[in-house]
């Protein structure tokens, strides 16, 4: 959300850099150095053009390749160990790592099929990529960035293609670990098509023009933003997506805000932002107690949905696991459960409810050490200096009120980098933030052009 204006210069923020203030890890040396950069744009294309992907890697017959970025994401974890374990010796890395092995334990009990236990895995693999941008500047991966921009045009050319023709990869059907599904599948709501573009669904679409919107809006003017901020919401808008939608124009409205207030005033408005916006953590609760019933829908009929993650998808997974596992109320049902593993892979298919939260689902999984550690994100949060992570931090909390995302990997590599700070290490040695001097992804950006 960072404006254009003058700031410090290049210059300016290397001598800043050369004080002791050491919160990122370097990167010039590390044979890691592009890992979880490779890996994140390699996710991000093949979510954003994965109906069209899926489609011509069956044509030509070349369907490993689908699966790539998965191979990256488990060199991500050996990272993860090496980076914040071995070197950095992270206690909360440390206890991270082992409470979702003990959690895939837990997710293969509760599912009761070893396949389960492998989706599993694969679906919480991309976390580690988000959590690799720990001590790293995002706004330093320019090679990133610029692949990323990208995917933002691509997906409104196809969503407003896929408004005048019918794509060959609509409805078209795979088979893969035993379960066949489809490309893109043609959705409807009420008389409107939910539009999915290049993507595999109208969510997944509507998503990338979002969250590809965040990614640019940072280094560009208000004035590009304002230009291309309807355009995106039009495209949204056809895919039907309201969470997409209305959590675009709050986006827009919160950089408006920032860019407008005195420069020095920019930052702290940007972290309190991003602080604040962790309150959507108790967006369910206070609607579960305003409107179980009938609440919503009696107000107007288009919150018909919003009604039912009220009555069913918020709540009946909890009157399950009293029913299936009730020691899930203290150490979690397991990685899978009550998520697409559950669905695919289980012996409890009948228990089966979509958690439309991500929150919801993930205290589902790991229990109440979820919210140890989610006061700990906070806390990072609330030391971060990289305008990009704190922005991507707004974003996605309020994105996932009405979404799991967990599948497809993108939004969850997204809060792994927003929450990624909380595995960095503050020598005792440095000073502290109140008196640091600002940190050089701050500098860089304000003084960096369009």
């Amino acid at each position: 959300m960072s404006g254009n204006s003058s700031g410090l210069t290049r210059s300016d923020w290397r001598s800043a850099d050369a004080l002791p203030m050491r919160l990122h890890y370097p990167q010039e040396g590390s044979p890691y150095f592009n890992l979880e950069a490779i890996a994140l744009c390699l996710y991000f294309y093949r979510d954003a053009l994965a109906g069209a992907l899926r489609y011509y890697l069956a044509v030509a017959k070349i369907d490993p390749i689908w699966f790539l970025p998965d191979i990256f994401a488990l060199v991500c974890i050996l990272a993860f160990v090496q980076r914040y374990i071995l070197m950095g010796r992270s206690l909360i890395a440390i206890l991270t790592l082992f409470y979702i092995c003990f959690a895939l334990y837990l997710g293969y009990v509760f599912l009761g099929y070893f396949s389960g236990m492998m989706s599993s895995f694969k679906m919480i693999a991309p976390v580690f990529v988000g959590f690799c941008f720990c001590g790293r500047n995002f706004g330093d991966y320019d090679r990133l960035l610029r692949w990323l921009h990208p995917i933002f045009y691509l997906t409104i050319v196809g969503i407003i293609l896929s408004s005048r023709v019918q794509l060959p990869w609509v409805g078209y059907a795979y088979e893969t670990f035993g379960t066949t599904r489809q490309a893109t599948r043609l959705w409807w709501s009420a008389s409107e098509t939910r539009l999915a573009g290049l993507a595999a669904d109208s969510t997944m679409a509507a998503f990338f023009v979002f969250i590809s919107f965040v990614i640019i809006s940072v280094r560009r003017s208000l004035l590009w933003c304002l230009f291309w901020s309807p355009i995106g919401l039009y495209a949204i808008k056809l895919t039907t997506n309201k969470t997409s939608l209305g959590v675009m124009v709050i986006y827009i409205a919160c950089l408006v805000i920032v860019r407008l207030v005195p420069e020095r005033e920019k930052f702290p408005m940007l972290r309190r932002m991003a602080l604040l916006s962790f309150l959507s953590i108790l967006v369910p609760a206070v609607l579960i107690a305003l409107f179980s019933g009938n609440g919503l829908v009696s107000m107007s009929r288009g919150l018909f949905s919003l009604q039912d993650r009220v009555n069913n998808s918020w709540q009946l997974p909890f009157v399950y696991m009293a029913d299936l596992m009730p020691v899930g109320f203290f150490v979690g049902c397991g990685l899978g459960c009550f998520n697409y593993p559950q669905l695919l892979f289980s012996n409890k298919l009948s228990y089966y409810v979509p958690v439309d939260n991500f929150y919801l689902g993930t205290y589902l999984m790991f229990g109440p050490i979820f919210v140890v550690f989610m006061v700990l994100v906070i806390l990072a949060v609330a030391r971060t200096r990289d305008i990009y992570k704190l922005s991507f931090t707004v974003a996605m909390n309020l994105f996932t009120i009405t979404v799991l995302a967990y599948g497809p990997a993108s939004g969850l590599i997204m809060l792994g980098v927003s929450f990624s700070e909380v595995f960095a290490r503050q020598k005792a040695d440095e000073p502290a933030m109140s008196e640091a001097p600002l940190a050089p992804d701050v500098d860089e950006l304000v003084s960096r052009p369009a």
